[in-house]
């Protein structure tokens, strides 16, 4: 299995992805796969992968969805999944040795990833697709992999402000440090496919069909509770960010932490933390007239 590398419009995804922050969502995978395991069902409920199906999971990371989809395909099923940044990747490889029905995993770009064997039946991704340099080329990639009648189904988080593991967070770093600086919402990152309109309109644009977009409110769990939760806020999200930005000192982080456990106290319970979540689930299927003969099953590369 030959890996690629990106120097294209997502070098700075994979760079950020592959080095600094997001070696912590390596040394993180267990605790963030626990935190967003109810987006996990939520996705594969909705996607319901089939015996046999061929799955392809964009944004893969440390491989929760594309081991999970496998047990649905079975042994005579094949997922793929892809992501861009190398150290999670390897993660994703650890994790499925010896399985079963292992999925298997590459280090690739899915904005321009080309793959030519068989067609995949479905393609999902967890909070994956908001990545993308240039979404619509994104999609019109992924667009292409699929078979006629293929289904996309994805899902990303709504509106930040509705979501209080980022909202707390930013609020809790700008009082501390300062406001953080305004971008473009539409910018690479969590907050690129809140808008619903936009990304069916980008669905519509890269040749799906039928697409379809659903609110849902859930939830983020953390079995060690607010302090667990708390602690995480200062490796992924907002905080660090704003830390780097500011120069945060070490007091500042310790601050941080304190507000968030908190802050996040008022979601505890008996059985941990369970902080509200607000997320978008999107579906859409590429045509079933094929444009093109499409080539015959094949093993995955």
């Amino acid at each position: 299995m030959t890996d690629s590398m990106t120097h294209g419009p997502n070098a700075a995804q994979q760079a950020f992805w592959s080095t600094g922050p997001g070696r912590h969502w390596v040394r993180l995978h267990r605790e963030l796969d626990t935190l967003h395991t109810r987006l996990t069902d939520i996705l594969l409920d909705a996607a319901d992968p089939r015996p046999r199906a061929r799955v392809l999971d964009i944004g893969c990371g440390a491989g929760a969805v594309a081991l999970a989809a496998a047990e649905r395909v079975g042994n005579e099923g094949c997922v793929l999944g892809l992501d861009i940044s190398a150290p999670l990747i390897a993660v994703a490889r650890d994790r499925a040795e010896g399985r079963p029905s292992a999925p298997a995993f590459r280090v690739a770009d899915a904005q321009s990833w080309a793959h030519d064997g068989a067609p995949f039946d479905l393609c999902v991704s967890r909070m994956g697709l908001m990545f993308f340099a240039d979404p619509r080329a994104g999609l019109s990639n992924l667009h292409r992999h699929l078979r006629p009648g293929g289904r996309l189904v994805f899902v990303a988080w709504a509106a930040l402000a509705e979501n209080p593991w980022f909202d707390l967070a930013k609020r809790a770093a700008e009082a501390r440090l300062g406001p953080s600086e305004p971008g473009d919402p539409h910018a690479p990152g969590p907050a690129a496919f809140a808008d619903q309109s936009r990304v069916l309109d980008l669905l519509a644009e890269a040749g799906f069909e039928d697409a379809q977009a659903q609110t849902i409110d859930t939830t983020l769990e953390v079995p060690g509770g607010s302090a667990e939760a708390a602690a995480l806020t200062q490796y992924i999200g907002p905080i660090p960010a704003q830390l780097r930005a500011k120069d945060g000192t070490e007091a500042d982080r310790a601050a941080l932490l304190e507000d968030m456990r908190t802050a996040f106290s008022a979601y505890d319970d008996a059985e941990g933390c369970h902080i509200p979540a607000r997320i978008h689930l999107f579906s859409a299927t590429r045509p079933r007239a094929a444009l093109s003969p499409l080539p015959t099953a094949s093993p995955l590369p």
